[in-house]
């Protein structure tokens, strides 16, 4: 670790505060969400919101993001990124005729063998980290929020969900940022149940977002998210409030 970032990451927090903007990138569920309430929390009026369209098969993700954006009154940049994502064959995609697979991620792990499940977009956080890093710098932004979780890394899943290619990522941000910006994934190591915990604590409004992968009027309550998502809920001795839509 260089010195430069070491002198960063020890400032004191007051000065942080007061001095640091934050981008955060918003997909309008349950884990970005609650980083963006967190980082409302913690620095303000000083936030700004980017969602990301990277050809996913409906946009229900995207208007809950800017219902987010609209309740916490943070101003949403909005990025297209769809043309990179053209070639992929992931079943979240336009592109694939995949079906999104309804069972849990454990489920799938098993039939994958140890490899990617089908709604693993190849390098998504990195494009997306890679892209926000150029809107923080014209922002003047010193921090992305991004929400990473140790269930969604767990067992390869989603390998840019895990704690090394954050710390990587970080640095490689940081570095060519020219020291200007470093990456903040707050629930990186904890569970999506600690996130719900968290999200409660804010007082998130957890019924104006979007988790199902598929784009019906209502969740499905059967893909992996959506299972993951009313686990969460329930070991948090409440009930998800899209449960019963």
């Amino acid at each position: 670790m260089t010195e430069s970032f070491y002198i960063l990451w020890t400032l004191p927090a007051r000065y942080r505060e007061e001095k640091m903007k934050v981008l955060v990138l918003l997909s309008g569920g349950v884990d970005s969400s609650t980083c963006l309430a967190l980082a409302k929390e913690k620095y303000g009026d000083n936030v700004l919101a980017l969602s990301m369209s990277y050809g996913q098969k409906h946009a229900k993700e995207l208007a809950a993001a800017q219902a987010i954006a609209d309740y916490y009154h943070v101003e949403l940049l909005h990025m297209d990124l769809s043309k990179i994502f053209a070639h992929s064959k992931c079943s979240l995609l336009q592109g694939s005729e995949e079906s999104v697979p309804h069972a849990s991620y454990a489920e799938q792990l098993k039939e994958s063998k140890g490899e990617p499940v089908s709604t693993y977009v190849p390098f998504r956080n990195g494009l997306f980290l890679s892209a926000a890093a150029s809107i923080a710098l014209e922002y003047e932004c010193n921090e992305i929020y991004y929400g990473p979780h140790a269930d969604d890394a767990a067992g390869n899943a989603y390998p840019d969900c895990s704690v090394e290619f954050n710390e990587s990522m970080n640095l490689a941000v940081y570095l060519g940022s020219g020291r200007k910006v470093r990456l903040v994934a707050p629930f990186v190591d904890k569970t999506k149940k600690d996130i719900v915990a968290e999200g409660l604590r804010l007082g998130v409004p957890y019924e104006l977002t979007w988790s199902c992968y598929d784009g019906d009027e209502k969740p499905c309550h059967k893909c992996g998210t959506c299972i993951d998502r009313e686990a969460a809920f329930a070991a948090n001795g409440v009930v998800d409030p899209l449960a019963e839509v």
